[in-house]
């Protein structure tokens, strides 16, 4: 046996006797020039940032993993190289507060509160943000002034044989570049300006992601509660949900992944003891109706107690005419 194969042999050794802690998956990597292993983690939880109340994700791989577990979210920032459409958005990842929630119970997720800001610390970063602005814009007008007396020099030198007209052409020449450092002027809306992809403070250590977890922003009301229940229930079911605002209702169900279905439900998250009236009842059956998709009543039981199960109640209504 070889010395290759005694550290591989040594290294499985070690880690069928030394688990992972934590419950985390770890692999180990030799280091051949200094002799040490280095355990790194391959799988990490998805940090969920906030914007006020409104939960973000920022990173591409939290975005993966996050779509990896059924959470479809809503891709809201502008792509740096074609910030001015709105066709085609990047990241940051917005996420509905029950899919947020949904992550961080099933410890998936780890929430990351909004750093805390004065008026005088945010007076202060717009200052600095101006003063690097402005600095830039020095730094490219520099650079466009040089630019221009290249081209100029270019178009103007000559070589004639005569000593008399070469100086001339030289005090010519001067003469134009010198008025065109004094008249010089770069348009700000030519300036190039910097887009930021990431930010300070998105990347924490481990000691750091448990200082910092936060707890749920948002005040839980009946209203909220129901709604979540209702998506945890059919996330389980493995349907995917995104919002259904735009149709009047909480979710748009899939029946799989929304790039590849098109939705079949509008959920509309209703408490077991509300009465609703029959007008409206007739009115999302004709808007289901005209989406061609199907109304469904969700209305979790009263006498759950936070178990595994969910017990919700599901009525369908579809629109079949006045008879």
């Amino acid at each position: 046996m070889d010395a290759h194969e005694e550290i591989g042999l040594e290294a499985a050794t070690e880690m069928v006797s030394n688990p992972s802690r934590d419950g985390e998956t770890g692999v180990t990597h030799h280091d051949s020039e200094t002799g040490t292993d280095r355990s790194a983690p391959m799988h990490e939880k998805i940090g969920v940032h906030f914007c006020g109340s409104t939960p973000l994700l920022w990173h591409a791989a939290d975005v993966k993993a996050a779509r990896g577990t059924g959470v479809v979210g809503t891709l809201v920032g502008s792509l740096a190289r074609q910030p001015r459409q709105n066709n085609r958005l990047g990241r940051p990842l917005e996420l509905l507060q029950e899919e947020a929630r949904l992550l961080r119970d099933t410890t998936q997720a780890v929430l990351h509160p909004a750093p805390a800001s004065t008026d005088a610390a945010n007076l202060q970063g717009v200052e600095q943000y101006l003063e690097r602005l402005e600095q830039s814009y020095e730094e490219q007008r520099t650079l466009a002034l040089q630019e221009r007396k290249a081209m100029l020099l270019r178009a103007l030198t000559q070589k004639p044989g005569d000593t008399d007209e070469i100086e001339s052409v030289d005090q010519s020449v001067q003469d134009r570049l010198d008025a065109l450092e004094r008249g010089f002027s770069l348009p700000r809306s030519a300036m190039a300006v910097q887009l930021n992809t990431a930010r300070a403070g998105l990347s924490h250590t481990p000691e750091e992601r448990h200082f910092l977890a936060a707890d749920w922003p948002q005040p839980r009301d009946e209203r909220s509660e129901t709604r979540f229940r209702v998506f945890r229930d059919l996330r389980r079911q493995g349907f995917y949900l995104t919002s259904a605002g735009k149709f009047g209702g909480d979710y748009l169900v899939y029946p799989g992944d929304p790039l590849r279905f098109h939705a079949h439900f509008i959920a509309m998250c209703v408490p077991m003891e509300t009465p609703t009236p029959l007008c409206d009842l007739l009115a999302l059956s004709r808007l289901g109706a005209n989406v061609k998709k199907t109304i469904l009543l969700c209305s979790p039981s009263d006498d759950d107690e936070g178990g595994e199960e969910e017990d919700v109640v599901y009525t369908s209504l579809q629109w079949s005419g006045m008879v």
